[in-house]
C-alpha cells in the first residue's frame, strides 16, 4: 500500500532514475559553474546517511569533476571518519555558526582530487542550542553563500531528527536526499517528514527518497522494491562496510562493484534534477 509520501502532492519529489549509469558525468563546457547544495538528511539515525553522503561526495567530485566540499555537520562525525583518516578534533566545527570564521578556512583538501571536507569535530554538540539563540533561520545558507566563488558541490551530511540543523537545512539546501531502508519503522519516519513539511508550510527543497541497505531475499524489502520501483535504491553489501576498515567512498576501491553502480546512478539522477533550477 502506497505509504503517506505519495499521496501529497504538495510535497516536491525529485524524481526518479533507474538508468544504469558506467560512465562519468562530466560538466558541459558552456555551462557556468553555479553551486548547488545537497543535503543527507533522515529523521533516524542507522539508515547509511553517512555513507551516502561521503559516495555521493566522491561522485561528485570523481564522475563529474566537480569542484565539491563535503561538509559533516553530524556531531557523530562518520562522515569525517571514513573520509578523513588524519583529521583532528579542533573543537572549531561550531565556529562558523558562532563567530565571524570563514568556513572557507576549516575547508581542508583530502586524499581525493576536486575533494575539500570541512569536518565535523565535538563542538558540533552545541550547535543546536546555539542555532536557537541566535535564532537566525537562515545562517547555514548565508554560510554557503560565501562558499560559492570555491565549490560546485557542496555535499551536508546533517545530524538526524527534527531538529535546528534540520530546519536551516531546508531553508539552504537544493535537494534533500533521503535513505529508507526498506521496513515499516523507517518508511513511517519518512512519512513523518512530509507531514512535517506540509505542517511547516513555505518553501521547501525537493526530496530525493532511496532505498538503502536492500536485501532483496527478505520479503519486507522485496515488497517495497515493488511498491516504489522508480525509487533508486544501494543494496547491502560487505563492500560497503569495507569502507570503515578502509577509511575510502567505496569508488576509490570497488568502483567497479554493483552498488558504487547504484551510488553513480543515484548521483547522475541529483544533477540531472538540479540541473532543472
Amino acid at each position: 500500500m502506497p505509504c503517506g509520501l505519495c499521496a501529497r502532492i504538495q510535497i516536491k519529489l525529485a524524481g526518479a532514475i533507474v538508468t544504469k549509469v558506467t560512465q562519468t558525468v562530466p560538466m558541459a563546457k558552456s555551462e557556468k559553474p553555479k553551486m548547488k547544495t545537497i543535503a543527507v538528511y533522515s529523521l533516524k539515525g542507522g539508515v547509511g546517511k553517512s555513507t551516502f553522503a561521503v559516495n555521493l561526495a566522491w561522485a561528485s567530485a570523481t564522475l563529474s569533476a566537480r569542484r565539491t566540499l563535503l561538509w559533516d555537520l553530524d556531531p557523530q562525525a562518520a562522515a569525517t571518519f571514513l573520509i578523513a583518516p588524519a583529521a583532528k578534533a579542533r573543537d572549531a566545527a561550531r565556529a562558523v555558526f558562532s563567530r565571524n570564521v570563514d568556513p572557507v578556512e576549516l575547508c581542508c583538501p583530502t586524499g581525493i582530487a576536486n575533494l575539500d571536507l570541512l569536518a565535523a569535530d565535538p563542538s558540533l554538540h552545541g550547535l543546536e542550542r546555539l542555532l536557537f539563540e541566535l535564532g537566525k533561520k537562515k545562517r547555514l545558507a548565508r554560510l554557503l553563500e560565501s562558499l560559492e566563488k570555491r565549490y560546485e558541490r557542496v555535499i551536508l551530511d546533517c545530524p538526524p531528527g527534527l531538529t535546528e540543523t534540520a530546519e536551516q537545512v531546508l531553508n539552504a539546501a537544493d535537494i534533500l536526499v533521503v535513505p529508507v531502508i526498506p521496513s515499516p519503522l523507517a518508511r513511517k519516519s519518512l512519512d513523518d517528514l512530509v507531514e512535517t513539511l506540509i505542517r511547516r508550510g513555505g518553501k521547501h527543497p525537493p526530496i530525493l527518497p532511496v532505498f538503502s541497505m536492500v536485501d532483496r531475499r527478505r520479503k519486507l524489502h522485496a515488497q517495497a522494491l515493488e511498491t516504489h520501483p522508480d525509487w533508486p535504491h544501494v543494496g547491502y553489501s560487505s563492500l560497503i562496510e569495507q569502507m570503515g576498515t578502509r577509511r575510502l567512498p567505496l569508488g576509490a576501491f570497488g568502483g567497479q562493484s554493483l552498488p558504487a553502480e547504484q551510488f553513480a546512478t543515484i548521483w547522475a539522477a541529483i544533477e540531472r534534477r538540479i540541473a532543472r533550477d
